[in-house]
């Protein structure tokens, strides 16, 4: 929905509510979008941050598979001395 800004001053309040349930709503000025009103998302408190966070880490740490070490990864270009092929 575009609207003026002018017009929107006078339902402000139902602009609002559209917003807030889905609706995009764009104040225009002189006929062209200036402003868009959409809700803000809810930030999860720190308890839940930390909650998904471990919950990450713990679907990686299940799904990762042993392989060689990556300090060992290079070793096919170095001699036994140590010094490059």
């Amino acid at each position: 929905m575009r609207i003026s800004v002018s017009d929107a001053k006078a339902q402000l309040t139902e602009l609002v509510r559209r917003a807030e349930a889905g609706d995009e709503i764009i104040l225009t000025r002189h006929g062209h979008a200036a402003v868009r009103l959409t809700p803000i998302k809810a930030t999860p408190d720190p308890d839940t941050k930390r909650a998904l966070l471990h919950e990450i880490g713990e679907s990686g740490r299940l799904k990762a598979t042993p392989g060689p070490s990556a300090a060992r990864s290079h070793d096919f270009l170095y001699g036994d001395d140590g010094l490059p092929e």
